[in-house]
């Protein structure tokens, strides 16, 4: 058989098997189209009816409702700036009076990413088929459910003008913050009408819907203007503007109106529950969905930790020799001196109250969830939880207080000390423990290994990276305030832990349940031994580096820690009730050291014990006493603090310990 007659019989084959893959290809298509074609939605008449969408609704623990994602005023398109409607054409849109749709090259680009380059995401979307995806109550992301998109769309645009479209599209866009719109957008962010905007400000406006969280310009200025910049770039490559229009624009300053609405007591939280949600739905659901989202806030809790929060820091303010109404606006990362609070109910792991700074328009994160801070001695209740259980110690074990220096492979000798410089000899473990005596906690974690702290504190739910050092014991690794009130609230729960949690139930816009919290606990340390640790940690508060509590006026029974770094650049303390675990924490974004005006440091007992117990006496106020329940096994008696023997009428300063009675 001659080559030509083999290709010509080749190329036969190949026309007859495109065209049988054309016609199932073909047939498919028909079928797709009658599924998807099925119970379209109505378009409604007019366009601008398509912003009626329902509103998202946060409520706080108690029912309450707390916020409101909805409401839409329309400017009509004639009355926005030519600025702002060049500026979101060029960044969602640049191809919108030219398509009936659908922008056909970017559907190949995207569906080529999708079938070529998994894991990449490309949009494809145009201002037609966002404005489409209002009108569908379902945002599950499937192909049936894009293609029905595209039959909305091209009925749109059959339907109405482009000018209606457009003018529909920008009085529905989400800009953050609650406003909807670019009427409400251009008073929230700049207090001046949609047709006032500048090209700054209008670039500015139109980087905001990719994702008006990440790019909130209140909180993100930097982050917001680099977006910016990406709308002006877009501009100039469009042909809308000129590069020395561009660059003037991004020259000039924005005058954001200040603060932008007013500061909300639990503003920190709900920027917590947004993310989340964001995150679980996408921002198409959470702005236009008609989600009913309950969460676990306490508003009463919420006010109560501001305060304390806010009132705490002026006071350090002012013992460091700080006139905060002095100093200059501070610039992003250089916050001043900050905090953090956390409060979770200890039986359900869910979140009552969150405070990630002092100001969450000026502050550029969540100090309460994002920020890793050492936790210096607030973490050695892991370590002697690990000392009590694996090395069989006791409370009433002694232990001498003296200067070490523990070997380290490859590496020069650990040799820690204590903050007041001073050793006080022979001790019990609880003693130890309250004055939270370093040297004793080092000794200890040799005997133990830093792995069996590791251990017990991912047990207990601390999820920060830790390594296998020693020093892991005093705390030398970052954690949030989130995962130490969490981890404390399985001590205070005698040993179950419960994850935290800020959503418990999200409904659809008909009242389906999306999601929902199902309280779960897993026994995670003995229950016993999580006794006697919290007994010893109860003596912090009672007569040990956490006397302050007392002296503040908490009366109910509590437990907790202190904790310090090195350089007095972290005050920390986290206790319980046995309904409430906190967590505070004080410091610098940059981890400067805090001293005050006499050059003394700030310790953990000074500087974050005071915000914990303002904050937990208004919080617990009401409460009757109720006391840690102890097991069966667990007796108490007082011992000398030097040697553990039994203390006598001459002992003086005997020590309560908790011991557990030998089985059999």
């Amino acid at each position: 058989m001659t080559l030509s007659l083999r290709l010509f019989r080749s190329a036969t084959a190949l026309i007859y098997l495109i065209a049988a893959l054309g016609a199932l290809a073909a047939t498919g298509l028909f079928c797709l189209f009658l599924v998807a074609a099925k119970d379209l939605p109505r378009v409604p008449e007019p366009i601008g009816r398509i912003n009626d969408t329902p509103a998202t609704e946060i409520f706080s623990g108690d029912g309450q409702r707390i916020l409101t994602i909805g409401g839409r005023e329309t400017v009509a398109l004639e009355d926005v700036s030519y600025a702002f409607i060049q500026a979101i054409l060029a960044t969602e849109d640049h191809r919108f009076w030219e398509h009936r749709g659908v922008n056909k090259l970017r559907t190949v680009k995207a569906l080529w990413v999708t079938l070529f380059q998994p894991g990449k995401v490309q949009g494809a979307s145009t201002i037609t088929q966002q404005l489409a995806k209002n009108l569908f109550f379902s945002f599950e992301r499937t192909y049936v459910r894009k293609f029905r998109e595209l039959l909305v769309a091209f009925q749109i645009e059959a339907q109405f003008s482009k000018q209606e479209i457009l003018e529909a599209y920008i009085n529905q866009i989400p800009f953050g913050v609650g406003a909807y719109g670019i009427g409400e957008a251009a008073r929230t962010f700049f207090g001046k009408s949609a047709g006032e905007l500048t090209l700054t400000e209008a670039s500015l406006l139109a980087g905001l819907p990719k994702s008006p969280t990440r790019y909130n310009p209140f909180r993100y200025p930097q982050r917001a203007r680099a977006r910016q910049q990406v709308v002006l770039q877009r501009m100039v490559a469009t042909g809308m503007i000129h590069r020395e229009e561009a660059d003037d624009a991004m020259a000039a300053p924005v005058d954001l109106r200040a603060r932008g609405r007013s500061l909300r007591v639990d503003s920190y939280f709900l920027d917590a529950v947004m993310k989340s949600l964001e995150e679980t739905y996408g921002p198409e659901v959470v702005y236009h969905g008609g989600l009913r989202v309950y969460t676990t806030l306490d508003v009463g809790m919420q006010q109560q930790a501001e305060a304390a929060l806010q009132q705490g820091i002026a006071g350090l303010e002012t013992q460091m020799g700080m006139a905060r109404d002095a100093r200059p606006a501070p610039s992003e990362g250089d916050n001043g001196l900050q905090g953090a609070l956390v409060a979770v109910e200890v039986n359900t792991g869910a979140v009552k109250a969150l405070v990630g700074g002092r100001d969450f328009f000026q502050t550029p994160y969540n100090r309460a969830l994002q920020n890793h801070r050492q936790p210096g001695s607030g973490f050695k209740p892991f370590l002697y939880y690990g000392v009590l259980e694996r090395l069989g110690r006791t409370p009433a074990d002694v232990m001498m207080d003296k200067p070490v220096s523990i070997p380290v492979a490859g590496k020069p000798p650990w040799k820690p000390r204590n903050f007041e410089r001073a050793y006080k000899g022979p001790m019990v473990i609880k003693k130890a423990f309250t004055s939270s005596v370093n040297t004793v906690a080092a000794q200890l974690v040799e005997a133990l290994g830093p792995d069996a702290v590791i251990r017990t504190a991912r047990r207990c739910g601390i999820t920060s990276p830790l390594r296998p050092v020693y020093s892991v014991a005093l705390g030398t690794f970052g954690v949030s305030p989130l995962e130490m009130a969490a981890a404390y609230a399985t001590f205070a729960a005698g040993g179950v832990r419960h994850p935290p949690f800020w959503i418990r139930r999200v409904e659809d816009v008909s009242g389906r349940v999306l999601e929902e919290h199902i309280i779960t606990g897993e026994r995670v340390l003995n229950e016993s031994i999580t006794y006697q640790l919290t007994d010893m940690m109860a003596g912090v508060i009672d007569e040990g580096t956490g006397r302050v509590v007392r002296r503040m006026g908490l009366a109910l029974p509590a437990a907790g820690k202190t904790g310090t770094t090195n350089d007095y650049n972290d005050a920390w303390f986290t206790g319980f009730t046995p309904n409430l675990s906190t967590s505070v924490w004080v410091g610098f974004d940059r981890g400067q050291g805090m001293r005050d005006k006499n050059g003394a440091g700030i310790t953990g007992g000074r500087g974050a014990a005071p915000i914990w117990a303002q904050f937990m006496k208004a919080a617990t106020q009401g409460e009757p006493p109720r006391a840690f329940m102890a097991p069966a096994d667990i007796y108490f008696k007082k011992v000398n603090p030097e040697t553990g023997s039994a203390a006598g009428f001459w002992t003086r300063n005997p020590v309560s310990v908790a011991m557990r009675k030998k089985s059999g």
